[in-house]
Protein backbone atom coordinates (compact mmCIF):
# COMPACT_ATOMS: atom_id res chain seq x y z
CA UNK A 1 0.00 0.00 0.00
CA UNK A 2 2.68 2.39 1.03
CA UNK A 3 4.36 1.63 -2.24
CA UNK A 4 1.47 2.85 -4.16
CA UNK A 5 0.85 5.78 -2.48
CA UNK A 6 4.27 6.61 -3.23
CA UNK A 7 4.62 5.53 -7.15
CA UNK A 8 1.16 7.50 -7.40
CA UNK A 9 2.32 10.95 -5.83
CA UNK A 10 5.19 10.18 -8.57
CA UNK A 11 3.56 10.18 -11.37
CA UNK A 12 1.12 13.36 -10.18
CA UNK A 13 -2.15 10.26 -9.68
CA UNK A 14 -4.84 12.35 -8.43
CA UNK A 15 -6.04 9.06 -6.78
CA UNK A 16 -4.92 5.56 -6.30
CA UNK A 17 -6.70 2.08 -5.61
CA UNK A 18 -5.38 -0.53 -2.86
CA UNK A 19 -6.83 -4.03 -1.87
CA UNK A 20 -8.99 -3.80 1.07
CA UNK A 21 -7.56 -5.11 4.35
CA UNK A 22 -8.14 -4.09 7.95
CA UNK A 23 -5.45 -2.52 8.74
CA UNK A 24 -4.01 -0.96 5.46
CA UNK A 25 -7.63 1.11 5.97
CA UNK A 26 -6.81 2.16 9.56
CA UNK A 27 -2.93 3.55 8.72
CA UNK A 28 -5.27 5.28 5.38
CA UNK A 29 -7.56 6.99 7.95
CA UNK A 30 -4.51 8.03 10.05
CA UNK A 31 -2.73 9.50 6.92
CA UNK A 32 -6.15 11.28 5.94
CA UNK A 33 -6.92 12.43 9.77
CA UNK A 34 -2.72 13.85 9.78
CA UNK A 35 -3.40 15.80 6.40
CA UNK A 36 -1.13 13.46 4.18
CA UNK A 37 -4.44 12.33 1.96
CA UNK A 38 -7.31 14.06 1.20
CA UNK A 39 -9.86 11.17 1.39
CA UNK A 40 -10.09 7.84 1.90
CA UNK A 41 -13.26 5.44 1.17
CA UNK A 42 -14.08 1.95 0.29
CA UNK A 43 -15.59 0.52 -2.77
CA UNK A 44 -17.06 -2.77 -3.65
CA UNK A 45 -18.90 -5.19 -2.98
CA UNK A 46 -18.64 -7.60 0.29
CA UNK A 47 -16.27 -10.16 -1.41
CA UNK A 48 -14.63 -8.05 -3.80
CA UNK A 49 -13.46 -4.34 -1.56
CA UNK A 50 -10.87 -1.45 -2.47
CA UNK A 51 -9.68 1.49 -1.00
CA UNK A 52 -10.08 4.70 -2.63
CA UNK A 53 -7.00 6.56 -1.70
CA UNK A 54 -7.56 10.70 -3.18
CA UNK A 55 -4.11 11.85 -2.74
CA UNK A 56 -3.49 15.60 -1.24
CA UNK A 57 -1.33 17.85 -3.25
CA UNK A 58 -0.28 21.40 -1.31
CA UNK A 59 0.48 24.01 -4.10
CA UNK A 60 1.56 21.47 -6.80
CA UNK A 61 3.59 19.58 -4.74
CA UNK A 62 2.73 16.43 -2.66
CA UNK A 63 1.46 16.33 0.75
CA UNK A 64 3.79 13.01 0.98
CA UNK A 65 7.49 13.94 1.19
CA UNK A 66 8.49 10.83 2.10
CA UNK A 67 6.84 7.61 3.08
CA UNK A 68 8.76 4.19 4.40
CA UNK A 69 7.83 1.14 5.82
CA UNK A 70 10.15 0.61 9.27
CA UNK A 71 9.22 -2.93 10.57
CA UNK A 72 9.25 -5.60 7.61
CA UNK A 73 8.39 -9.50 7.59
CA UNK A 74 12.25 -10.45 8.53
CA UNK A 75 12.76 -7.71 10.92
CA UNK A 76 10.26 -6.57 13.08
CA UNK A 77 10.75 -3.17 15.23
CA UNK A 78 9.00 -3.05 18.30
CA UNK A 79 9.44 0.03 20.59
CA UNK A 80 8.51 0.37 24.39
CA UNK A 81 6.60 3.82 25.29
CA UNK A 82 10.03 5.14 26.49
CA UNK A 83 11.55 4.84 23.09
CA UNK A 84 8.82 6.28 20.40
CA UNK A 85 10.19 7.36 17.50
CA UNK A 86 10.51 11.00 16.69
CA UNK A 87 9.95 11.56 12.82
CA UNK A 88 11.57 14.85 11.62
CA UNK A 89 12.04 16.48 14.70
CA UNK A 90 8.15 15.83 15.31
CA UNK A 91 6.78 17.20 12.05
CA UNK A 92 6.44 13.57 10.98
CA UNK A 93 4.15 10.38 11.89
CA UNK A 94 5.27 7.37 13.01
CA UNK A 95 1.84 4.87 12.56
CA UNK A 96 2.37 2.06 15.42
CA UNK A 97 0.43 -1.62 15.46
CA UNK A 98 -0.35 -1.44 19.21
CA UNK A 99 -2.18 -3.79 21.78
CA UNK A 100 -5.30 -0.17 21.59
CA UNK A 101 -5.00 -0.67 18.11
CA UNK A 102 -3.52 1.17 14.95
CA UNK A 103 -1.76 5.00 16.54
CA UNK A 104 0.03 7.58 15.58
CA UNK A 105 3.63 7.71 17.76
CA UNK A 106 1.59 11.09 19.43
CA UNK A 107 -1.29 8.68 20.45
CA UNK A 108 0.59 6.05 21.44
CA UNK A 109 2.61 8.68 23.90
CA UNK A 110 -0.87 10.01 25.51
CA UNK A 111 -1.89 6.34 26.02
CA UNK A 112 1.45 5.31 27.39
CA UNK A 113 1.97 2.18 25.37
CA UNK A 114 4.19 1.13 22.66
CA UNK A 115 3.96 -1.42 19.78
CA UNK A 116 5.49 -2.43 16.40
CA UNK A 117 6.61 0.60 14.32
CA UNK A 118 4.86 0.10 11.21
CA UNK A 119 6.03 2.94 9.16
CA UNK A 120 7.06 6.63 9.17
CA UNK A 121 5.80 9.70 7.32
CA UNK A 122 6.89 13.10 6.41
Amino acid sequence: MLTRIRNAYLSKKAQVLVPFSKIKYEIAKILAAEKYLEKVEIIGDEKVKEINVTLRYVDKKPAITSIKKVSKSGLRVYVGKEKLPIVLNFLGTAILSTSKGILTNKQAKKVGIGGEVLCEVY
